[in-house]
C-alpha cells in the first residue's frame, strides 16, 4: 500500500487542469444531498412552524396545533427517507466513480458521469446501498465504534457496485469487507490526514468545502485501485 502522500499527490495530479468540473459536480451534489438531507431537518413545508414554536404550542395547551405540526414533521421525515434512499444513496455512488474516471482515465465529464453512473443499474445501487447503511445502523446500535469500524470495512462498496454489477447487493458488501481487512485503519488515516484542509475550510464558511471534498475524493479513488489491487494479488481471498 502507498503512503497518504502518494495517495494526496496522486490526487493533485488527477486534479490538475480538471478544477473547474470537479468543483462544478461538487456544487450539485451539495444541492442534491441538501435537498435530499433537508427534509428531515426543516420542521414543515410551509414553515410556519419551528421547534421553538412547536413547545409554545404545548405549553400554552394548543394540542390541535401541536398534532399537525408534528403530522407535518413526519410527513417530511418520510420524504427525506425516501430521498435518501431513491436518489443521495445512488448519487454518492455515481460521485464516487465519477471521480475514480477521473483519476483513472482523465474523464474530466465529472457532473454527467455522476448522473449517468447513478442511474445505470440504478436498482442494484438502491439495493446494495440501502443494505450497505442498514448494516451500518445495525452495527452502530451495539455501540458507537463497532458503527465505525464497519463504515470503513464497507467504504469501498459504492465502488463495486459499479464495477461489477454480476455481483449480488451482499456480495458486493462482502468484497468491500474482504478488500479492508487489514486496510481499515489505512483509510481512517488517510481521511484523518485531511483534517487541516477541514479546519480551514471551516474558517472559509464552508465555501474551501467545494475544494477539499474533490481532493479527498479522488484521493480515496486512488486508495481503492491501491487496496483493489492488493486484493486481487492476494487472489480475492484476503
Amino acid at each position: 500500500m502507498k503512503s497518504n502522500t502518494e495517495y494526496k499527490n496522486a490526487a493533485l495530479a488527477a486534479l490538475k487542469g480538471n478544477w473547474a468540473p470537479a468543483v462544478l459536480a461538487t456544487v450539485i451534489f451539495f444541492v442534491i444531498t441538501l435537498l435530499c438531507l433537508g427534509p428531515a431537518e426543516v420542521p414543515v413545508l410551509n414553515g410556519t412552524f419551528d421547534t421553538a414554536e412547536i413547545g409554545a404550542m404545548a405549553a400554552a395547551g394548543d394540542i390541535a396545533g401541536v398534532m399537525d405540526a408534528y403530522s407535518s414533521l413526519s410527513s417530511w421525515s418520510s420524504l427525506g427517507s425516501l430521498l435518501r434512499i431513491f436518489l443521495y444513496n445512488v448519487l454518492s455512488v455515481g460521485f464516487a466513480v465519477a471521480f475514480l474516471k477521473l483519476y483513472r482515465e482523465g474523464d474530466d465529464r465529472l457532473t454527467s458521469n455522476m448522473f449517468d453512473i447513478s442511474f445505470r443499474k440504478y436498482w442494484h445501487k438502491v439495493w446494495g446501498m440501502f443494505l450497505m447503511y442498514l448494516f451500518i445502523a445495525l452495527w452502530t446500535l451495539l455501540f458507537l465504534i463497532p458503527g465505525i469500524v464497519k463504515s470503513f470495512s464497507y467504504a469501498m462498496t459504492p465502488y463495486i457496485l459499479e464495477e461489477n454489477p454480476e455481483l449480488s447487493a451482499n456480495e458486493a458488501i462482502d468484497r468491500s469487507r474482504a478488500m479492508m481487512k487489514g486496510h481499515k485503519f489505512d483509510l481512517f488515516w488517510l481521511e484523518l490526514s485531511f483534517i487541516g484542509w477541514m479546519l480551514l475550510s471551516f474558517l472559509t464558511l464552508g465555501i474551501g468545502l467545494f475544494w477539499l471534498v474533490p481532493y479527498m475524493q479522488t484521493a480515496s479513488a486512488a486508495f481503492y485501485e491501491d487496496v483493489k489491487a492488493d486484493y486481487e494479488l492476494n487472489g480475492g481471498l484476503i
